[in-house]
């Protein structure tokens, strides 16, 4: 990106959540100690912001190439100096090497933007130990979840945070106004005790993900194990045929459809559990269980983990008729035919099965492309509640539908066939059905007009047992009031 694009932040100047009377102003000093990568991003994305930068370097001569020539570069005692609010843009470790330049830094205002190797890897924060140090300056918390990429790039993202923290309040309001110049949007997270839980937040990995990853591994591992046994295991003891070729792709290609046709149910489900809650205690204000409201939140997730294990099955059945095996089967099918002497092979309910199969999966996998795209951040912030709710739950319903009846025809009348039961075990497809089948049963359950006048009125705020007052006209025209339970 140009020094002219990032010159105009993508959030513009706007004034201070709580205060509109102040308007952020470029064109102040702004410190900088360090000469890292972070520093000299942080220095070209605060000189393309109208700000004037000095950078402290211990050695100015030797790194000043490395940083804009509208930045100045000097020693850190001096561009201390020259500014009152301070990037410090050095690790932890060396943080007493700034010790020197106590008498200075008196007064002024310190952001720190370090994080650790580990979470919680000390007692006491980054910022902390850096307040410790300089009890003398005002420390503030802030930009440590920023990388030097998006600083350099540009806040792109308009909903991308720089989360701050200070015990000052006027500290916090600096630093949040010269955030929002650079284009950025700054959250307050409070005092200074937030800064460990901050620090914390860019070494956590997919916080949101581990418990829909793990769902998915674990399903992934039972319904492979069970294709196993079917697959590979039954004909060798039964036959002593060795089967172990499918292992790679055919009984993962198995495998795949199951876990995105339950992990699909499992993003609907919930929604049934909590209003099966909401109708039997007649309410929407009580709280639901931990475990549900965990699954209610982790649905985005499970949907999108949905949508990858089907888009694999797409490419894994595609790549079905390369393989060599394939090609074997097919050549000693058409030798046996040719011995003996079957001219018409044309069966017209396997053709249709096989048809109609393709079809519906196709458009069950475009539902959940549709889905997947539409919860991307940029795309949502686009829609409007309606549309958004629309395609992630009529749609989303719809797909489940629309996956059923791929699945039923993937069956077909094979689940009447005792030859499908291998060790007594059912087809894994009919496994599958449990879930889905229930959620939508569940579903048009709700759809009836007496459940679903109910459910709508407990969710605008009736409540079973409630009593409200109301006001009727006596014999002499005058009024007089009462009570009744709403519920009845």
């Amino acid at each position: 990106m140009s020094g002219r694009d990032m010159a105009k932040p993508l959030l513009g100047h706007r004034t201070i959540e709580g205060d509109p009377s102040i308007t952020p102003a470029a064109g102040r000093t702004i410190g900088v100690l360090g000469s890292g990568d972070f520093a000299r991003s942080l220095a070209i994305r605060l000189v393309c912001s109208g700000f004037k930068v000095v950078v402290g370097s211990r050695n100015p001569r030797r790194k000043a190439g490395l940083f804009p020539s509208a930045a100045e570069v000097t020693l850190q005692a001096e561009a201390v100096k020259k500014t009152d609010v301070i990037f410090v843009a050095v690790f932890r470790e060396h943080y007493s090497t700034l010790c020197d330049l106590a008498d200075v830094l008196v007064g002024k205002i310190l952001v720190d933007v370090s994080n650790n190797t580990e979470i919680n890897h000390h007692k006491e924060s980054n910022a902390e130990y850096l307040a410790s140090l300089f009890p003398a300056c005002t420390v503030v918390k802030g930009f440590n979840v920023v990388s030097a990429w998006t600083l350099q790039s540009g806040a792109r993202d308009g909903n991308k945070q720089v989360l701050i923290c200070s015990d000052n309040q006027e500290a916090k309001r600096t630093v949040a106004e010269i955030a929002q110049v650079m284009g950025f949007t700054p959250v307050d997270m409070g005092c200074m005790s937030s800064a460990s839980e901050i620090e914390n937040i860019p070494l956590r990995l997919l916080p949101a993900w581990k418990i829909p990853i793990f769902l998915a591994l674990g399903l992934f591992i039972c319904f492979f194990t069970y294709n196993l046994i079917r697959q590979v295991i039954h004909p060798y003891i039964r036959e002593q045929k060795n089967k172990l070729y499918k292992i790679p792709i055919e009984v993962v290609n198995t495998t795949l459809p199951c876990v995105a046709y339950v992990m699909l149910s499992l993003v609907y489900l919930p929604g049934v559990l909590a209003a099966c809650s909401q109708l039997y205690y007649g309410t929407k204000y009580r709280r639901f269980p931990d475990w549900l409201d965990q699954w209610l939140q982790h649905r985005k997730q499970i949907g999108l983990l949905s949508f990858f294990c089907a888009a694999l099955h797409a490419v894994y059945s595609f790549c079905l008729p390369m393989r060599r095996s394939h090609r074997y089967q097919l050549i000693e099918t058409a030798v046996k035919q040719a011995v003996e002497k079957k001219m018409n092979i044309w069966v017209e309910e396997e053709v249709w099965r096989m048809e109609i199969y393709i079809s519906v999966g196709i458009i069950a996998l475009g539902l959940l492309s549709l889905l997947a795209i539409t919860s991307l951040p940029s795309i949502a912030n686009s829609l409007n509640w309606r549309e958004f709710s629309f395609i992630q739950s009529t749609l989303g319903f719809i797909a489940l539908v629309i996956s059923t009846l791929h699945t039923l025809t993937y069956g077909w009348s094979r689940a009447f066939d005792e030859n499908q039961y291998k060790f007594y075990l059912p087809p894994t497809y009919t496994l599958t059905l449990l879930v889905p089948c229930t959620v939508i049963l569940a579903k048009v359950i709700f759809n009836l007009p007496c459940i679903q006048q109910r459910l709508q009125r407990i969710r605008r705020g009736w409540e079973k047992g409630r009593y409200v007052k109301f006001v009727l006209p006596s014999a002499t025209g005058e009024y007089s009031s009462g009570e009744t339970s709403s519920n009845v």
